[in-house]
């Protein structure tokens, strides 16, 4: 007979049930667990961000810098922890940053802020879903205050629709102040959900999620519309200087990045660039963000071009970059202490972290491209990658 994992009802968040569980691991699958029992902070402080737990997993963390951010909100040098077990990746982000410092840094802007959540209502048919339609239009203020009343920060933005047979697919779009914003969304549109069904006659039934709002999975009205921060960084770099420093012209790097649009394109990637998600995972995981929404974030569009006096410009828009400064697993004790050295940690610092995640993108877009054309990227691994 199955004996279910340990728990405690009254305080589940302890060093004695961490410890129980454990034993009852060792007895259940005879592995050793010593690693996972070492940490550093009380059990507490992860009620809220975890069940039935049993220890940490350790990511080694890396540092790369400084990194030189010419934003509205991140303003001079930063060094970026990055927590990661992949060899050679805080190397090439620290070249890339390298290239970007001495170009006078990167350009960061937050463009756009929105988090979704997307019922859905059903009626008997299509004209009913229309009609509908123009109703959410003309209750809008309505719906507005309404789901306002279950959050301080959270504020609705405006309600995209779509329609598919005899179904209103809505969009809540929200802002979310310094948290990524997903439950405080989800409940915000509960509330307001509950109140179109009181006052709307017609409706068969709803749910709360359609899908369309496409949580924890990238989607093309992602790219057009935004989810969490709309975060765009630039750099326009001197050919001599990306010799000196990448060994390798803007002439090639341009070049290079046409052909790479066409495989991208060929294969069906969201993303036009190199390895955004390389960049955003170890920041998120170093800063306590939800490492699931490096599938929506690490979507990218890159752009390149290159002027008469041989100077590379290149870009790359990250649509959907989710994070958060406040609330969520930022408030854990490591994140605490990443967060602290990004000068990012707490309220009103949200737009200054996700400027400081999209340079650090475009530092790590501009090293591997370069990697790959010099033949450092199979080099680079050989020397720094390999463990075992």
């Amino acid at each position: 007979m199955s004996k279910r994992i340990p728990r405690d009802t009254d305080n589940d968040y302890t060093q004695k049930m961490a410890a129980e569980r454990r034993d009852f691991v060792k007895d259940k699958t005879s592995a050793d667990v010593d690693n996972i029992a070492s940490y550093s902070f009380d059990p507490a402080a992860v009620k809220g961000n975890v069940e039935n737990f049993i220890g940490v997993a350790q990511v080694p963390i890396g540092l790369a810098g400084p990194l030189l951010v010419n934003g509205e909100h991140a303003l001079g040098e930063f060094y970026v922890p990055m927590a990661t077990s992949e060899g050679t990746l805080v190397a090439s982000y620290n070249r890339g940053m390298r290239l970007l410092r001495e170009a006078g840094g990167a350009t960061v802007t937050v463009v756009d802020d929105a988090m979704q959540r997307a019922p859905v209502f059903i009626f008997e048919n299509a004209r009913q879903a229309r009609d509908f339609g123009i109703w959410i239009e003309e209750n809008f203020e309505k719906i507005k205050a309404v789901a306002e009343t279950s959050t301080q920060s959270g504020k609705l933005r405006n309600i995209e629709q779509y329609a598919a047979g005899p179904m209103r697919y809505l969009r809540f779009n929200f802002t979310t102040g310094d948290a990524a914003g997903q439950n405080m969304v989800g409940k915000a549109t509960y509330i307001g959900c509950e109140w179109i069904k009181v006052n709307y006659s017609g409706i068969q039934r709803y749910m709360l999620s359609g899908a369309m709002d496409t949580d924890k999975k990238h989607s093309q009205l992602n790219t057009l519309h935004t989810r969490g921060k709309r975060v765009i960084a630039e750099v326009t770099l001197p050919d001599k200087l990306i010799q000196a420093v990448m060994g390798v012209s803007a002439m090639t790097l341009y070049k290079a990045r046409a052909i790479t649009q066409v495989g991208n394109f060929m294969a069906g990637s969201v993303n036009t660039g190199a390895h955004s998600a390389n960049g955003i995972a170890a920041t998120f995981i170093a800063t306590g963000q939800d490492a699931a929404n490096v599938a929506e974030s690490s979507a990218a569009v890159t752009f390149a071009d290159i002027d008469a006096d041989g100077n590379y410009y290149f870009s790359i828009t990250i649509p959907s970059l989710i994070v958060a400064s406040y609330g969520g697993g930022t408030g854990l004790p490591t994140a605490q202490e990443c967060l602290n050295i990004l000068g990012c940690n707490g309220k009103g610092k949200v737009r200054k972290l996700a400027e400081i995640i999209g340079a650090t993108v475009l530092a790590g877009e501009l090293s591997l491209m370069s990697a790959v054309l010099t033949g450092d990227w199979v080099t680079s691994h050989d020397n720094l990658g390999r463990n075992r």
